[in-house]
């Protein structure tokens, strides 16, 4: 009985095709064919594996590699251009095909069926859906590849998907007309409206008479994903389709343009995702092209796509992507069993794919690819040439950026603000929450953020729309808060840059300085980020904190923050003890000779901070007594700036240098030390700290530093003037002990070594200016070499007037009122300055004129190779869509492996329930290797 069993059960097996899969790697007739054999015919039964073999999106990125396909097009070219033929035909045929879609197949329900399809292993009915879907990824894999060519539009592409055949014998001249299915004006109060009949409409062009040729392949192709996305059994519920009319524009959700929702399907979500990764893949064409030729040799898909796609298409495609894009917060989770998906840390306990999720980053990523293209033809056109020239999308450069900028309905931009503000939100909650890493974080925070920036440049109204409500601080104060928790993320300082500019883009319009002095919502903001106040008081702390500790690593991002801070000063009202501290800690570390002298570019931010106290002053200055005061204690630094020099600097920077290195000498002097306790040494320590510079205000700074070196002295507050306080408390700044690192009350000895070297560096002369000019060329960077010249060019320009009227006239009312010992000095002080009237010897107010954030296009290079970036660093996860390619539009820099470090009992444990032995298994072996763009 035994030996009537067959040896090989092929059929259980065959039903998941395991064994085809592993002859396709292994066998001549897999895809080794596609190099080894030259000019294989479209005919060939070769090219049917390409579109049945495969089950799901990782059979085909396992199964076919990018060497693979770079092998072919070496060895044998025009066999990838018979494959990309093929399968893009094949995809052509079945979406015109009755048959497609096919209905999802029903589960096995009984024992009958099983058996059936157990006998029946060897003829299984074909599935037109699975057979699209593989067409879809054999194209997501191969693509890439190609466009890794070295040429911008190789030949290989030119021939297979641009070049457009003759149709023999016919002579046309196209006329066009546009017939919207429905419109996005100024003067168009119901907007689009999804219940419209959907409409044909001609390519946007008219050509000349002529041969009429047939579309290129590229053109058909887009054309073609763009119905799939629209297919009802597909991507949309069949029961909206109309007659045997399978495609039915109509926006996938509830939102911009539409009031009604089909309703949610992972099926439709899933092929969603899979068409706009085909799509993204067409647009990615200009990864691989460099920097430098990004915005005149323009990506010809992307280049048709904005500008060829028919209008209708544009608008309900526009809207679609939007609206579940912005729906995200709203939508249900994927749980398992109602519970378990909500539970903290279930996304480290079930794991898989999120049909819904991936659906949402393609939308966001497909809709900031679309909105960021300038290149070419498609850049805005100049709609105005004043002193200031405006420049504006149109339907001819780019009809996404164009519609974007014409939405208008209040109702539009409420579900756009509460979108991006429920996923902010989101955000945050992962942030405050008690458990450590309980949420998972938002998978496409990055690219909403990205959004909210096009949101906020292609729409002048809704920028309006949003600084008038309350919750435009809510999105502010979220992130400034997602920035100081990546800031110390090096692959995330992309996206901080990102925000800085949209931060002074902001701060620029009136309507955001009158929020400033109304209190933020406070519920979902980390406690160490809250400092209480109004919006002005957090947004101070948290520019303060970015400066203060990225240790120079960021100094890009500082221009925008302090300018916004600089653009907002003139709102500022009631300032706190703590806010004024701030910004007079950024004016002690901006006015420091060993930042000043570090770079050409730095003096700009102290004339912006400057700017940011002459408008307090001129506009505010009784509502803000705590800053005069603040300003006033450190008058010294304003004073020593109007008669700055370059030989001053220098010495200064000699003179803090020399006590860091005294500071080094007695720090290895007291490791090669035993310590001592005795009283000697106490008074030793004692005369050594009021000899040295005891009066600095900042720490661990170099000579050959930015201000990635000048380390801002923590302070919560202002210190407060104790009772009877000669006059002696208000005109000496704060002071610290400069970089020392062990408590006050520690106790050393000074070797006659160390003390013997430090008095040899006391009697050297700092007032001798032979060794300036070797000084001026060790202080900066980069090369740069300050000179005296350079110096008064920026030093005449400084802003300092209003300033130091304010401190001519107040100081002495001060000075006078400690003298006279009152309880309580500090408060009378407030109280004095807080009836300070000095408008008649203060200038008028200039006209308020903000500095805007103004596009360049190094600036557009920038964010379109941070978008790509973005979306590259995400395919990498679970496909790798670009992996192993050529990219030369940014820098991709990998990870080393870090295998984990797991106990035994760990291992013990998970080798237990894997069923398999734990430490040879490559699931415990994973690096964590991860690109960065």
């Amino acid at each position: 009985m035994v030996g009537c069993i067959p040896q090989k059960l092929s059929a259980p097996f065959g039903l998941l095709g395991d064994e085809a899969k592993l002859a396709f790697r292994s066998q001549p007739e897999g895809i080794a064919k596609l190099a080894s054999t030259r000019n294989i015919p479209e005919t060939d039964n070769y090219w049917d594996q390409y579109i049945t073999l495969f089950d799901s999106a990782s059979d085909v990125f396992s199964l076919i590699s990018p060497h693979d396909i770079r092998r072919a097009l070496v060895e044998a070219p025009e066999n990838v251009a018979t494959l990309l033929r093929v399968v893009t035909s094949r995809l052509f045929n079945l979406v015109s095909d009755h048959t497609f879609p096919s209905p999802p197949a029903n589960t096995v329900t009984s024992v009958t069926k099983f058996a059936s399809a157990f006998i029946k292993a060897g003829a299984i009915e074909r599935s037109p859906t699975k057979e699209v879907l593989n067409c879809i990824r054999v194209l997501q894999r191969t693509l890439p590849v190609v466009f890794e060519l070295d040429s911008d539009l190789s030949i290989f592409e030119q021939e297979v998907f641009w070049r457009q055949d003759p149709v023999e014998g016919q002579e046309f001249e196209e006329q066009v007309e546009q017939t919207p299915q429905f419109v996005i004006e100024n003067d168009d109060e119901d907007g689009p409206s999804a219940s419209s009949t959907p409409s044909s409409t001609a390519p946007c062009n008219t050509a000349p008479k002529g041969q009429k040729r047939h579309p290129a392949l590229a053109e058909r192709l887009f054309s073609c994903l763009v119905d799939l996305l629209f297919c009802c059994g597909f991507t949309l519920p069949k029961q909206i389709q109309v007659d045997h009319y399978k495609i039915s524009y109509i926006i996938w959700e509830k939102g911009v343009g539409s009031t009604v929702d089909p309703g949610p399907s992972h099926t439709f979500d899933s092929n969603k995702a899979e068409v706009l990764r085909l799509i993204l893949v067409l647009l990615s064409r200009q990864i691989y092209v460099p920097p430098s030729t990004l915005l005149t040799n323009p990506s010809r898909y992307s280049l048709h796509f904005v500008q060829r796609t028919p209008r209708r298409d544009v608008l309900t495609l526009l809207c679609s992507l939007l609206n579940t894009a912005m729906n995200s917060p709203n939508a249900p989770n994927n749980v398992i069993g109602n519970v378990a998906g909500r539970l903290p840390y279930n996304h480290l306990v079930f794991k898989g794919e999120d049909p819904r999720a991936n659906l949402v980053s393609m939308c966001f990523q497909v809709l900031c690819a679309l909105l960021d293209f300038q290149s070419g033809t498609a850049r805005d056109a100049l709609v105005s040439s004043g002193d200031s020239p405006i420049y504006a999308p149109t339907l001819k450069t780019n009809a996404f950026r164009h519609f974007t900028a014409k939405l208008h309905r209040p109702t539009d931009f409420d579900f756009v603000i509460d979108g991006i503000l429920g996923i902010l939100e989101q955000q945050m909650v992962t942030i405050v929450n008690l458990l450590p890493g309980a949420r998972k974080s938002v998978p496409y925070i990055s690219e909403t953020i990205i959004l909210t920036w096009k949101m906020i440049e292609l729409n002048k109204k809704f920028r309006a729309y949003l600084l008038e409500k309350d919750k435009s601080m809510d999105i502010i104060s979220y992130l400034l808060c997602y920035f100081l928790e990546i800031k110390d993320k090096p692959q995330q300082h992309g996206v901080c840059r990102a925000i800085s500019y949209i931060i002074q883009t902001l701060s620029a319009e009136s309507s955001f300085g009158l929020k400033l002095s109304f209190p933020l919502k406070t519920a979902h903001l980390p406690a160490k980020w809250n400092v209480g106040g109004a919006a002005a008081d957090f947004m101070i702390n948290a520019i303060y904190f970015i400066v203060a500790t990225t240790s120079g690593a960021l100094n890009s991002v500082y221009p925008a923050l302090i300018i916004s801070l600089s653009n907002a000063a003139p709102y500022f009202r009631d300032l706190t003890v703590n806010s004024s501290t701030r910004l007079l800690q950024l004016f002690v570390a901006f006015s420091n000779p060993i930042f000043l002298l570090a770079d050409e570019g730095n003096p700009r931010l102290l004339f912006f901070l400057l700017e940011a106290f002459n408008a307090v002053i001129l506009h505010h200055l009784p509502e803000n007594p705590n800053l005069t005061y603040a300003v006033l204690r450190l008058h010294k630094n304003f004073e020593d700036l109007g008669t700055f020099n370059l030989a001053r600097g220098l010495r200064e920077v000699k003179r803090i240098q020399q006590a860091k290195e005294e500071q080094a000498l007695q720090a290895a002097d007291r490791r090669g030390k035993t310590r001592a306790t005795d009283e000697q040494a106490h008074e030793e320590k004692q005369r050594l700290l009021e000899r040295e510079g005891s009066a600095l205000g900042l720490r661990g700074v170099s000579p050959h530093s930015s201000l990635a070196d000048v380390r801002i002295v923590p302070q919560t507050s202002l210190p407060e003037d104790p009772s009877g306080e000669s006059e002696q408390s208000i005109s000496t700044p704060p002071v610290t002990n400069p970089g020392t690192e062990t408590p006050a009350s520690a106790t050393f000895t000074i070797s006659e070594k160390a003390k013997g070297k430090m008095r040899e560096r006391r009697s050297q002369s700092l007032d001798d200016d032979q060794d300036l000019a070797s000084a001026a060329a060790g202080v900066g960077r980069n090369g740069f070499v300050p000179t005296q010249e350079w110096v008064t060019s920026w030093q005449q320009g400084l802003p300092l007037d209003p300033v130091m009227i304010l401190i001519s006239e107040l100081m002495p009312k001060v000075q006078d009122l400690q003298s006279q010992g009152t309880a309580s000095s500090t408060r009378s002080i407030i109280e004095l300055l807080s009836r300070a009237n000095l408008l008649h010897l203060l200038p008028q107010p200039p006209p308020l004129n903000p500095r805007r954030f103004v596009w360049s296009e190094p600036s557009i290079v920038w964010l379109s190779s941070l978008i790509w970036g973005e979306i590259y660093v995400r395919g990498m996860s679970p496909l790798g869509v670009w992996n192993s390619t050529n990219v030369r539009l940014f820098y991709v820099k990998h990870a080393q492996n870090q295998p984990r470090q797991l106990t035994e009992a760990v291992v013990g444990v998970v080798g237990g329930l894997l069923g398999r032995q734990a430490p040879d298994s490559p699931r415990l072996q994973r690096g964590n290797s991860a690109p960065r763009g």
